[in-house]
């Protein structure tokens, strides 16, 4: 059994749809939210290869504003924060505070760590009573490494004082499990879209359709 539960942010605990509604406002289709996501861990992917680092905002930002473009939209400053300001109003998925809190009640430690900005999500935690739950709030600022380099798994098992075998992973994402498994950590494939998993990637040591599955799985195997 782990110690530290570590969790992904974006899309695994929040529910990015609303933001749909801000690219439509920016003169952009709903579905540019998909591409724009994407592209954005793309480039973050990119300079984390090439050994270099920048923020998500910044490069979120630079992706917006190429979209814009693309559009024939002029990417004024006001219409980048009028979208990306909307990642501090999300609200998240709704079976992640009563999972969440059954862990929490078992000694759980509970630790998030997020390509984003801590900042970004400190709202949804408060409104979505988790925020008491959490013993961390991490991001890829302080490595300077965005997951999936192993780096960023490293830094969050430091700041915990535990080995990496002894944290598991929760994501929505198949790099993100793939990722935390060759660094050593349990990876838990949180598949809400029924995804097929790549067979290229590391398989996950447990695979459920959401946070309630999880913790039912991690309760099973503590006994």
């Amino acid at each position: 059994m782990i110690d530290v539960l570590l969790l992904d942010v974006n899309e695994t605990l929040s529910d990015l749809e609303p933001l749909r509604d801000r690219f439509v406002a920016a003169g952009l289709p709903a579905h540019s939210l998909d591409a724009w996501f994407a592209a954005t861990l793309r480039d973050g992917f990119a300079l984390t290869a090439a050994g270099a680092y920048a923020d998500f905002r910044a490069i979120g930002g630079d992706v917006l504003a190429a979209q814009l473009a693309d559009a024939g939209i002029e990417p004024t400053g006001e219409r980048i924060d009028g979208v990306l300001s909307g990642f501090t109003r999300l609200a998240l998925h709704p079976d992640v505070e009563p999972a969440l809190r059954r862990l929490h009640e078992r000694g759980l430690r509970i630790v998030t760590l997020t390509n984003g900005s801590v900042a970004m999500s400190e709202r949804m935690f408060a409104d979505g009573g988790i925020l008491p739950l959490l013993e961390h709030r991490l991001d890829v600022s302080a490595p300077q490494r965005w997951k999936p380099h192993p780096d960023a798994y490293r830094y969050a098992a430091e700041v915990c004082g535990v080995p990496v075998e002894r944290m598991g992973l929760a994501a929505v994402h198949p790099w993100d499990v793939d990722g935390a498994r060759r660094a050593g950590l349990q990876g838990y494939y949180i598949d809400r879209r029924r995804t097929p998993y790549p067979k290229a990637f590391l398989p996950p040591d447990l695979a459920v359709a959401d946070f309630e599955g999880l913790a039912d799985a991690l309760q099973a195997k503590a006994k």
